[in-house]
């Protein structure tokens, strides 16, 4: 690779801004990116690029990303040397969980980690090192109402089936507006496309949603739900099916329990019944269930609108009891699970140890945790409450909650008075301002990347690697590095070589593997093995290991034609392991081993829905949504002037009926008050909101003094988490209730 500034050259590489995952072709002169477009031979995204992943070079460029470490002295943080930084940390956190115990010591990961290596492969060696509970991710803000439905119906809470876009014959999507988000739980580069063939090839697409968003436009019928009832709609859709015998399960009736269980419980909820408090007519809930039942092959997907809502979880639940009684759960065309290059590698069905909720509770109000994870809603209490076991210090990963969490300003206070923080973050936003110590990855470029996390969730089996597309500059340390170096410092090696992390974890890998009788290297010495891994880094090595062992793996040398480090690099566009397979009962990890179609904990939560059916729409009531831009990414992408302006502004969008009943104008300000709160921002007066609707983006509210971030504060907005105090939250999965909740909307003075 060169360094000559005149220089110019093209290198891949796969976008980490959103779960699309795309391929990307970079134009690179000397060691700055100055062009990105699409990768028309990568074998999943053949070309397409949204204007993120146009944007990367600036993202890279970005002056206000930090270069050097960030230490606190004397209040102030200083630039410092990555070996005073760590020093700092080493000094600090093992002496605090030695006075007060690991509890003392917290978590966040942020939603940015699942979009790096490192940020899959180190948290888990963090934890261990720290031994502490206190764990909180932006999934109890986004995602983890499918987590716990998913571990309830299937036994593995990561076993996320998704819809088989290329395939199916009628989607019926909640929630979800995939030509603004490229898609969440459901990888699918060029969704707008894949939506279009759909349509073109005869198929039929039913969005679910508030807002007439742009994929509620594409649609050939858009629903307009009162927000945060998709759980009646989707009940009163089961109920249709059962009641006029619609239902069949098909190759899935050897697998399921509790088919008769469930019917009786969606009785209630009959389309009459629900209507009212949904805002949706009885005739439609009928159609909807019978075009659902009718299709040769149909998929339901349920995203972020259905999650984020007070019965998220059910409502998760019961977009797979759909695809379950109506047999489009693992068969072509419905959903199905995929299976990853660095999956384990299938075995034989068999019963596994099941999925529990609420194994452990937060210390101040009793949160069960829900997969190893406490609510970040519950963040401020856990710092601020005194006693045993307060959290008196905060490792913050990627994660800016001071803006995603509800009642910022809360969390904002609780922070400052922290006895020690760290954080891992390329900038100086509104949460790692507090930090004690801060320590930036380098820009995208200057990263391998492979996906984890997304590669699971993709709608076609396929593996791609990306390594660095530019050098390291001078000054900067990988990720990979900064992380092992932290797991070193809290856990006593401070000091050690970071390779000690990824031989660790190595070991403990192989000395599994040979202990288990189905895996391909049964029986055999790990230390040869070991020896035997590819790659020019650690984290490389531990890649190779992941895909020697897993389903299309070599299983060193068991299979010559298996999937290696070396195989891959030679494919830099990817390899294409072909359309998604049926995986029951493979998949299947539930103490019975078979689908257990309603769980005691959605049992037991179904009278609070029931409850629900009592609510009806007020003619002057308002509820908020929130909403997502093709241009942005939660709060972590406002700083980026080629992606600022256009629709991606921070307006109240209001419904031309309600502005008027209001004394709300065009552009003029208004005041928008709930229970955690209240913020003023600037009206948008439009008919793309149902009546008794308002939305406001999520992720603005730059305008704290003290950050680093010249774009976002230029145009800062506001922070619509504020109007929220946390206490609205889904029983089972400890998610914030971010949308559906109810406000007051007046006019302000401008």
């Amino acid at each position: 690779m060169s360094h000559d500034p005149s220089s110019s050259r093209t290198a891949l590489r796969i976008c980490p801004l959103c779960e699309a995952t795309c391929g990307l072709s970079l134009t690179i002169e000397g060691t700055r990116v100055t062009g990105a477009r699409g990768d028309r031979e990568d074998v999943l995204s053949h070309g397409f690029i949204c204007p993120k992943g146009a944007s990367i070079g600036g993202l890279d460029a970005d002056p206000d990303r930090l270069r050097t470490p960030l230490v606190r002295r004397d209040g102030v943080l200083t630039e410092a040397t990555w070996d005073e930084a760590f020093d700092v940390i080493a000094r600090a956190l093992p002496a605090l969980t030695e006075e007060h115990g690991p509890q003392a010591v917290g978590v966040v990961l942020g939603n940015p980690n699942v979009h790096t290596m490192a940020g899959a492969l180190y948290p888990g060696a963090l934890l261990s090192a720290l031994r502490t509970r206190a764990l909180f991710t932006a999934s109890t803000l986004d995602q983890m109402p499918k987590h716990v439905s998913s571990g309830l119906l299937f036994g593995d809470p990561n076993a996320i089936p998704v819809p088989d876009l290329d395939r199916t014959g009628h989607l019926l999507l909640l929630g979800a507006n995939p030509l603004e988000s490229n898609g969440s739980l459901c990888t699918a580069p060029d969704f707008p496309g894949r939506l279009r063939a759909l349509r073109r090839r005869g198929g039929t697409l039913t969005v679910v949603d508030p807002r007439r968003t742009r994929t509620a436009r594409l649609a050939d019928r858009h629903v307009a739900i009162r927000p945060g009832t998709d759980a009646l709609l989707l009940a009163a859709l089961a109920h249709v099916l059962f009641d006029e015998k619609l239902t069949d399960p098909g190759a899935l009736a050897g697998h399921v329990d509790g088919l008769g269980e469930v019917a009786d419980a969606v009785a209630e909820f009959t389309p009459e019944a629900v209507a009212p408090a949904c805002g949706v007519d009885a005739v439609t809930i009928r159609t909807i269930a019978r075009e659902l039942a009718a299709a040769l092959s149909a998929a339901v997907y349920g995203r972020i609108g259905s999650c984020t809502v007070e019965h998220g979880t059910l409502a998760s639940w019961l977009v797979d009891v759909l695809n379950i009684i109506t047999g489009n759960l693992d068969r072509p065309g419905g959903v199905l699970f995929p299976l990853s290059a660095t999956a384990r590698a299938p075995r034989p069905a068999a019963p596994g140890k099941g999925f529990a909720l609420g194994r452990w509770t937060s210390r101040v109000c009793g949160h069960p945790e829900a997969k190893g994870e406490l609510p970040v809603a519950a963040l401020a209490e856990e710092i601020e409450t005194p006693g045993e076991g307060r959290i008196r210090a905060l490792i913050v990963l990627a994660a800016n909650p001071v803006l995603s969490a509800p009642d910022g300003d809360r969390l904002d206070r609780a922070l400052g008075g922290l006895d020690f923080m760290v954080s891992v973050d390329p900038y100086l936003n509104e949460t790692s301002l507090h930090a004690d110590v801060v320590l930036p990855p380098p820009p995208p470029s200057r990263s391998a990347h492979f996906d984890f996390a997304f590669n699971a969730l993709a709608v076609r089996n396929q593996v791609r690697y990306t390594r660095p597309a530019v050098p390291l500059e001078d000054g900067l340390l990988d990720e990979s590095e900064i992380l092992a170096r932290l797991v070193l410092a809290v856990s006593g090696m401070h000091g050690a070589d970071p390779s000690a992390v990824d031989d660790l974890v190595i070991d403990r890998t192989l000395t599994r593997a040979v202990a288990d009788p189905h895996s391909p290297v049964h029986g055999r010495s790990p230390a040869p093995l070991a020896a035997a891994l590819a790659g020019r880094t650690g984290p490389e090595r531990r890649f190779d290991l992941m895909l020697r062992l897993g389903p299309y793996g070599d299983g060193f040398g068991a299979d010559p034609d298996g999937l290696t480090l070396e195989r891959l690099l030679d494919h830099p566009h990817g390899i294409d392991l072909g359309p998604l397979q049926p995986r029951i009962p493979e998949v299947l990890t539930t103490r019975s081993g078979r689908i257990e179609l309603l769980p005691a904990p959605i049992a037991a939560d179904l009278p609070r829905l029931r409850h629900a059916l009592a609510d009806r729409e007020e003619p002057d009531a308002l509820v908020l949504v929130g909403r997502r831009h093709l241009r942005s990414s939660n709060s972590w992408l406002h700083n980026i002037a080629e992606l600022s302006g256009g629709s991606n502004v921070c307006t109240l969008q209001v419904h031309p009926a309600d502005a008027a009943r209001l004394g709300l104008v065009d552009g003029g300000p208004a005041t928008v008050a709930s229970d955690g709160g209240a913020v003023t921002a600037p009206v948008e007066i439009t008919d793309g909101v149902r009546p008794g609707v308002v939305s406001l983006p999520h992720g603005w509210g730059h305008h704290r003094p003290g950050t680093r971030l010249s774009v976002a504060a230029a145009r800062p907005g506001v922070n619509v988490n504020q109007l929220l105090d946390g206490t609205r939250l889904d029983p089972l999965s400890g998610t914030a209730v971010l949308n559906g909740f109810p406000v007051t909307v007046t006019p302000a003075k401008p």
